[in-house]
């Protein structure tokens, strides 16, 4: 073994295959606002990785919201919510958001994986059991290892018989139990059984944690969430939301009870020794919940883009899983075909992202892509067009035809033939496949 911490930075090629092979995807510079298309390179393309769900990153309210509070507070707090760095626009939010979702009382914290990271750690303390579904967002899992003395549980996607398997493993115990649920699963799009869920935690004596971090602005009548969608609002102990999706900045929500949130906020470190929101931040919040509410055909709008979408994709022979949402994966198959199938689509225009083993499981690789209430009809077809073009040429759909229907469009790339080969196919997979599974920390 090397006495040199940097040894395994020397090791790590990953990347840098990637990048030989022109398929890296990542870390891509974008050069204007986060709309349905951007320009990369000083070439425009449509995205489809991103979670602005309802289109307000470039809206000019909330960008006039962001401005302001610059301009009354600052750049900074310059400390952390703890000391200094709480001011009255950041209670004035809390409070707005509690009240939308119904809830007693709530934090904002600096960043959605913030959030998750005290609020769990906080929660589950030694002898005490959280559960978790095992596609949970990375940061429950974070958060959960972070508990001092708490046991992490976790149980099969969206299976209640393990689920319950597990609290009858913690009422042999005798302790407590959390169980934590993203409301729409981040990779698959699909959205979690709460119902089941709830009446599991009432039978077992546990208590249910929801991050909405993809379903707050689009679930639910109001853009409430899970709760609202099912009709079961009060059933959700604890809701955790973050402001970079539906409310176009950054940070994130916890909600719950008034003497939870006095816990987590004088316990969580994550909280406690960071620098708060910066105004900005929180003034363009303050706003996007404003619209969120006051324009519910945003929400309409993009259920008419993903439900056209959907059906696009399936009409052409794509596998989209089990989506139920604005996040609609696209099966490919192997994670180089992934990689691939990304490269090609982002030379036609289309900017999405490929998510391989073991964020999903070997051999499911799929390109996730996900919808805005801004995307146009022209917008869609061109999205339907590449992508059969391109699945086409790399058989991950049958041959035959490009569709006739194609979207007007001011793109004009230049074909390209691909053929993509590597010296050694095996070793370059298996290291890619050792970082991302570094990287999702499922070991």
């Amino acid at each position: 073994m090397s006495n040199d911490i940097f040894e395994k930075c020397t090791k790590f090629t990953a990347v840098r295959d990637l990048q030989t092979a022109g398929i890296y995807p990542y870390f891509k510079r974008v050069e204007t606002v986060q709309g349905p298309v951007v320009k990369i390179d000083g070439k425009e393309k449509i995205v489809l990785c991103s979670n602005n769900y309802l289109g307000l990153a470039d809206h000019p309210k909330v960008i006039e919201g962001a401005v302001l509070a610059a301009k009354q507070y600052g750049t900074s707090c310059t400390g952390s919510r703890f000391v200094n760095g709480t001011n009255d626009l950041h209670e004035k939010v809390e409070r707005k958001f509690a009240k939308f979702v119904g809830k007693e009382s709530a934090i904002l914290f600096t960043t959605g994986h913030h959030s998750n990271l005290g609020a769990l750690s906080s929660l589950v303390g030694k002898g005490e059991f959280v559960i978790t579904d095992k596609l949970d967002h990375a940061s429950i899992i974070d958060g959960c290892r972070l508990s001092f003395g708490g046991e992490m549980l976790r149980f099969r996607h969206n299976d209640m018989g393990d689920l319950e398997r597990q609290l009858i493993k913690v009422q042999s115990k005798g302790t407590s139990a959390l169980i934590v649920i993203d409301g729409i699963f981040s990779m698959e799009g699909d959205i979690a059984k709460f119902p089941e869920i709830s009446a599991l935690a009432k039978k077992y004596g546990a208590r249910v944690y929801v991050d909405e971090a993809h379903s707050l602005g689009v679930l639910g009548k109001n853009g409430k969430g899970t709760g609202e969608y099912f009709n079961m609002e009060p059933e959700v102990d604890v809701l955790m939301a973050t402001a970079s999706k539906s409310l176009a900045s950054i940070g994130g929500f916890i909600a719950s009870r008034s003497e939870v949130i006095t816990y987590i906020k004088h316990t969580a470190r994550s909280l406690i020794f960071t620098a708060s929101l910066p105004p900005a931040c929180v003034g363009a919040i303050d706003v996007a919940l404003d619209i969120l509410q006051d324009e519910p055909e945003r929400r309409a709008k993009l259920w008419e883009n993903t439900n056209k979408m959907k059906e696009g994709f399936q009409s052409l022979g794509f596998d989209t899983r089990t989506s139920e949402s604005p996040i609609i994966p696209i099966t490919v198959g192997e994670d180089m075909k992934a990689f691939q199938m990304c490269a090609m689509l982002f030379e036609e225009g289309i900017f999405a992202s490929p998510i391989v083993s073991p964020a999903v499981p070997e051999g499911q690789a799929i390109i996730r892509t996900s919808y805005m209430a801004t995307h146009t009809d022209e917008h869609l077809e061109m999205i339907l067009d590449k992508f059969e073009k391109v699945a086409k040429q790399l058989g991950i759909i049958p041959g035959g035809s490009i569709r006739k229907k194609m979207a007007k469009s001011s793109y004009n790339i230049k074909n390209r033939r691909w053929n993509f080969s590597f010296s050694d196919n095996n070793k370059f997979a298996a290291a890619t496949k050792r970082w991302l599974k570094n990287l999702w920390f499922t070991k």
